[in-house]
C-alpha cells in the first residue's frame, strides 16, 4: 500500500480487524464494554500500531446476578485416595431422640351430666385406672360435688396411662390423685396459700365509666361491683358527663407463683361526678356468717338505699314523668312513671325490700306486679313479657331480685318498662323524689368506721404516690 506495507501484512492487518469487531459484538451484535477480552486487547494493539497476531486468551468473568452474593466454590484438598465426605442429613427430617416423650396433659371442663368417670373414660383412660383414681379420690372428695364448669386437669402417660388427676374444689383447696404403682392411687388434698394485694385504678370519663375502667385495666366483676355500690345514689346513663374522674381501691389475690386467683371486694370509691364528689368506703358493721359489710360515706352514711330509681340494667329512659301526648290514646295525658326501653326478656329487679301485693294482668298496664314496701312506700311495674315463674302474690323479695322480665302487653306501642314508686298510695318522680336514707351508724360503730376510714386513705394515698412514681 502507500504506507510501504506488503499485501500479506494488509490482509493479515484486516483479518485480525474483523475477528476483533466480531469477538466484541458477541453473538448478539452488542459490544461487552469493560471487559479484559482478548478482542480488546487486540484492538487497543491495532490502536496504538502494533499488530498481535497471537493474543492471550483470559477465561471469561463469572456471571453475578444482581440478587445474590456470588459464592465462593470450596476447595477441596483431599487425595485422590481419600473417602468421600459423608452426606448430610436433610434439614427437615428430624433426628432421633433418646429421651422419652412429656407426659401429655389435658385441662377439661365439666359440662352437665358428666361425672368424673365419664371424663376419664372420654379421655382414653382406661376403665380400671379410672376406677381405681375415682375411689382414691373418695378419702379426701365427694366426686358428687362436681360442679358444672369446674376444670379436671389430667395428665396422660404413654407407659402408665393416668399419672396425675388435679381439681380445684374453690380457689383455696386444691385436690390431686397420682399414681402410686401400677395399680394404685393416692390421693393429696393441699391448701393454697393467697396474699392479699391492693390495686388503685383512677381516671377520666370521656364517653362512660365503663370504658374508662376497662382502659385502666379494672375487672369486669370489680366494675360491676362499684356500679352496684353507687347505684341507690346515681344515674349512671344520665348523670356522668364528659370530664367526671373515678377512683377505686380494690383487692387481688395471688397464688405463690404470683399468678392471679381472684378478685375481692372494693374497698375504697370515688366519683367526682360535675364536681360534687362521692366517696364511700368499705366497713364491716359486725360478725357474723354471713359478714355484715356495707359502704358509707364520710359521715357514717349507708350508701344503700331501701328503692332503687332505676330497677333495670342496660335500658334508655324513654319517657319522664310528666305531662304529654300519648302514644296510642293521641291526647295529652299525665304520665306518672318514667318508661326505659329495652328488649323484650331482659330482667326487671324488684327495686326494695317488700311483699308482692299484685301479680297480674291490669288493663293498660297489661301484665303487672306491685310491690309494697317499708315507710309507706310501693313499686310498680307495668307491660311485662312475662312473670319470673316463683313469684306469686304475697311472696316476699329482696332487693335486686328478679320478678319479671320486659315486653310490650296492654296499651304499649313497642317492648319496654313502666316504672312507679308510689309515696303515701301518691305517685312520684322516681327520678327526682328524696329516697329516704340508708342506715347510720351508731356512735360506737362510727368511732371505728373513723378508724377504719383512716387506714384506707393512709393506703389509697400510698398506692397513689407509688403508681404515680411508676408512671413516670
Amino acid at each position: 500500500g502507500r504506507e510501504g506495507h506488503g499485501s500479506l501484512h494488509i490482509a493479515l492487518s484486516v483479518l485480525v480487524l474483523a475477528l476483533s469487531i466480531g469477538i466484541i459484538a458477541g453473538p448478539s451484535g452488542t459490544p461487552q464494554a469493560g471487559m479484559n477480552t482478548p478482542a480488546a486487547v487486540a484492538l487497543a494493539a491495532i490502536e496504538d500500531g502494533h499488530i498481535q497476531t497471537t493474543p492471550v486468551l483470559e477465561p471469561p468473568p463469572a456471571l453475578i446476578l444482581a440478587s445474590t452474593t456470588p459464592a465462593t466454590d470450596p476447595v477441596d484438598d483431599r487425595s485422590d485416595d481419600a473417602p468421600p465426605p459423608a452426606a448430610k442429613a436433610p434439614s427437615d427430617v428430624p433426628e432421633k431422640s433418646s429421651e422419652k416423650k412429656p407426659p401429655n396433659k389435658r385441662n377439661l371442663k365439666v359440662r352437665s351430666g358428666d361425672t368424673l368417670m365419664s371424663i376419664m373414660l372420654s379421655a382414653g383412660i382406661d376403665r380400671d385406672d379410672a376406677n381405681n383414681a375415682v375411689t382414691a379420690l373418695r378419702a379426701v372428695y365427694d366426686p358428687k360435688d362436681l360442679r358444672v364448669g369446674q376444670r379436671i386437669h389430667l395428665t396422660l402417660s404413654k407407659d402408665t396411662g393416668l399419672t396425675e388427676m388435679r381439681l380445684d374444689p374453690s380457689v383455696l383447696r386444691q385436690i390431686a390423685v397420682r399414681r402410686d404403682n401400677a395399680t394404685s392411687f393416692r390421693a393429696f388434698e393441699t391448701e393454697r396459700t393467697l396474699t392479699r394485694r391492693v390495686e388503685f385504678a383512677e381516671g377520666v370519663i370521656r364517653s362512660s365509666l365503663y370504658k374508662a375502667a376497662v382502659k385502666k385495666n379494672v375487672p369486669l366483676s370489680v366494675l360491676g361491683e362499684l356500679i352496684r355500690i353507687y347505684s341507690w345514689d346515681v344515674d349512671f346513663q344520665r348523670e356522668i358527663q364528659s370530664g367526671d374522674r373515678f377512683e377505686l381501691a380494690y383487692e387481688r389475690f395471688v397464688d405463690e407463683d404470683g399468678d392471679i386467683v381472684r378478685h375481692g371486694e372494693v374497698i375504697f370509691a370515688k366519683l367526682n361526678l360535675s364536681g360534687d364528689q362521692k366517696a364511700l368506703y368499705r366497713f364491716e358493721t359486725g360478725p357474723g356468717s354471713p359478714r355484715s359489710v356495707d359502704y358509707f360515706d364520710e359521715l357514717g352514711r349507708s350508701a344503700k338505699r331501701p328503692l332503687l330509681r332505676t330497677p333495670i340494667d342496660g335500658a334508655r329512659l324513654s319517657s319522664r314523668f310528666g305531662k304529654r301526648r300519648h302514644p296510642v290514646l293521641g291526647y295529652t295525658k299525665m304520665h306518672r312513671g318514667v318508661d326505659f326501653a329495652a328488649a323484650t326478656g331482659t330482667p326487671i329487679y324488684a327495686a326494695g325490700d317488700g311483699v308482692i301485693s299484685y301479680r297480674g294482668r291490669k288493663g293498660g298496664y297489661g301484665k303487672y306486679i306491685s310491690i309494697r314496701h317499708a315507710g309507706g312506700y310501693n313499686t310498680a311495674y307495668a307491660h311485662m313479657s312475662r312473670f319470673k315463674k316463683d313469684i306469686t302474690q304475697g311472696s316476699r323479695v329482696r332487693q335486686g331480685e328478679v320478678i319479671g322480665f320486659v315486653g310490650s302487653t296492654g296499651r304499649s306501642t313497642g317492648p319496654h318498662l313502666h316504672y312507679e314508686i308510689l309515696s303515701g298510695g301518691r305517685q312520684v318522680n322516681p327520678l327526682t323524689v328524696k329516697m329516704p336514707s340508708g342506715i347510720k351508724l351508731g356512735k360506737r360503730q362510727f368511732a371505728r368506721f373513723q378508724a377504719e376510714r383512716a387506714n384506707i386513705d393512709a393506703l389509697v394515698a400510698d398506692i397513689r404516690k407509688e403508681t404515680q412514681i411508676t408512671q413516670r
